[in-house]
């Protein structure tokens, strides 16, 4: 049987922030100039991670047959040759989202022999194995895909001095999947016993979400966009989403606090039995309600194009929309296909949704142009809080989406858009089993002593290895703020420099970003989901934009590549 495994490796070395004047306008409190002040520490952290997914198919599935035309004593040739143990091993693993490294080990080779690598997508390697007196070959063959997709990858081996040929397959799946946006539609609420009991989550305890074959979400989806709120919560927590239900992560997804309703994007694996497992990290139970956006197949389907985030909405400004807050159960149309860099027949936008200044409890809703309002809700939010959420919208055939304010009084809305997804794309993402922690200022890590980040400063942090050619399109991180002090908000961006650049000193300071990723008030702990280039070092940048010192955690949860 072909057997399959998964693999994660990772390593953090953290040092170094730096210190930038400017101010960006984003949602939350306006502040005054930030003084320039320059107070850079050893280097930027680092952070690399490796999934390796690995195939095999052992010697007995070889199958021995005469070589077409080898005439009379080919087929006792052919059982000489099973005598001699003429059989091939085939090993697989997946490095990058479109890429296969094949290791063939030929055993039992009397002599020279002609190997041919068939990789199931109509290309062929020709390989010459020449007699090695050890009775064995092994090589490594790396090929790259055009397209995500399942593969039947076959080798043949000819032995014409003995007239016969051995073959063996396998059938390798890219790591890489690609994207499938979904009207947003709810599957889960244990207030109403909705894809689980009606029943609070307790505390330390899980909920089995199915999502392959719900709401028409196929059987093979890989991976799964959720926008997962907790409500009703007796206590403080977080919560987890994995592909399992066991083997409890540091990593989190969101957090929340008692009586607080709050939700955060996940983009999370799908498990062997087609759920995702909903994990509450906290002592006391909560409610959950989870709504899909979209999926991830490996099948060709939408790749993903980051941007430079720019501003799509701000009803403060007149940006996007009319000028003034949005009424309760007012909804209004954004153009989007066409604007900022997202092409026409995009499928999908990525956005950072955030509410401000409303002046009572509710939601906002996102979702396709042209389309009623669904019984969904993209942002949470309370009287007089500033809050954002990052969501993934399905675009209409108008290349419009539609913002609903779900609170029966009035709202200010701002939207940053930070991507897009299109049939013309090939960048697929690459998903890891869970959230893994790369950084939590609070502890030490190699090269960086715990510390907050101070007040209107930024942390550079190296994700890809030492490279001036990253082969990462974005990154896919969720990013909490903790400990803090007053109110203020996240900025998340590519770095333009090196890592060597910053090794000699010659590194340039970055541009204050101007749109935000997530806000906080004094007290907080708020989570929110953050795709991000990492520019040509593979480095991002974690901007402070508040006027007091925060503490980061950060958690991988996969990444982008057309390689």
């Amino acid at each position: 049987m072909l057997r399959r495994r998964l693999m994660l490796s990772a390593a953090v070395v953290a040092a170094g922030v730096g210190l930038v004047p400017g101010l960006a306008h984003a949602a939350g409190p306006a502040a005054p100039a930030a003084p320039a002040v320059a107070a850079p520490q050893p280097g930027p952290a680092k952070a690399t991670a490796s999934r390796v997914q690995t195939f095999t198919s052992p010697a007995d599935r070889t199958v021995r047959t005469p070589l077409p035309g080898a005439g009379k004593g080919a087929a006792a040739r052919a059982q000489s040759a099973a005598d001699a143990d003429l059989a091939i091993v085939m090993d697989a693993e997946a490095p990058t989202a479109h890429s296969i490294k094949l290791r063939t080990h030929v055993m039992g080779e009397p002599a020279a022999l002609d190997m041919t690598i068939a990789w199931g997508d109509g290309t062929t390697d020709q390989v010459a194995v020449t007699g090695s007196g050890s009775g064995s070959d092994v090589r490594y063959t790396e090929h790259k895909y055009a397209k995500v997709g399942t593969y039947d990858v076959t080798v043949t081996v000819k032995d014409a001095a003995h007239g016969v040929q051995a073959v063996n397959h396998l059938e390798f799946v890219t790591s890489g999947s690609e994207f499938t946006p979904h009207a947003p539609t709810r599957l889960l609420d244990t207030r109403a016993g909705l894809g689980a009991a009606q029943a609070k989550v307790a505390g330390r305890g899980s909920v089995a979400l199915k999502v392959a074959g719900a709401a028409q979400v196929p059987a093979g989806v890989r991976a799964v966009v959720l926008n997962v709120t907790a409500t009703n919560a007796t206590g403080a927590g977080h919560i987890v989403a994995q592909p399992r239900k066991d083997g409890f992560e540091e990593g989190s997804n969101l957090n929340y606090a008692a009586g607080q309703t709050v939700s955060n994007q996940v983009i999370v694996p799908v498990g062997a039995d087609g759920s995702v497992y909903l994990i509450n990290g906290g002592w006391g139970s909560v409610d959950l309600i989870a709504d899909v956006t979209g999926y991830f197949t490996a099948s060709t389907a939408g790749g993903y194009t980051t941007l430079d985030p720019f501003r799509a909405v701000d009803t403060r400004e007149g940006t996007g929309t009319a000028k003034g807050q949005v009424p309760g159960y007012g909804t209004f149309g954004v153009d989007i296909a066409g604007r900022g860099g997202v092409p026409k027949g995009a499928t999908a936008v990525a956005l950072n949704l955030t509410v401000t200044n409303p002046r009572a409890a509710g939601h906002l809703t996102a979702y396709p142009g042209g389309q009623a309002a669904p019984t969904t809700s993209s942002v949470n939010f309370t009287a007089g809080q500033t809050v954002a959420n990052s969501v993934i919208v399905p675009i209409g055939p108008d290349g419009k989406i539609t913002i609903r304010n779900g609170s029966w009084d009035r709202a200010d809305v701002v939207a940053d858009v930070v991507g897009y997804y299109s049939t013309d794309s090939r960048s697929a993402l690459v998903s890891i089993g869970g959230p893994y922690r790369i950084m939590d200022t609070r502890k030490d890590s190699w090269g960086r002593k715990a510390g907050p980040i101070p007040a209107r400063t930024h942390l550079p942090v190296r994700l890809d290895a030492d490279t001036t050619d990253s082969k990462i399109n974005a990154w896919v991180l969720n990013t909490t703020v903790t400990n803090t002090t007053g109110e203020g908000f996240l900025s998340v961006a590519a770095d333009p420099n090196t890592w060597p650049d910053y090794l000699k000193g010659t590194a340039v300071t970055p541009q204050r970003p101007v749109s935000s990723s997530l806000n906080w008030t004094a007290g907080a702990t708020v989570s929110n989901l953050v795709q991000t280039s990492g520019g040509k070092g593979g480095m991002v940048d974690f901007w402070n934009q508040g006027w007091q010192d925060i503490d980061l955690v950060f958690d991988l949860l996969g990444w982008y590549q057309t390689v």
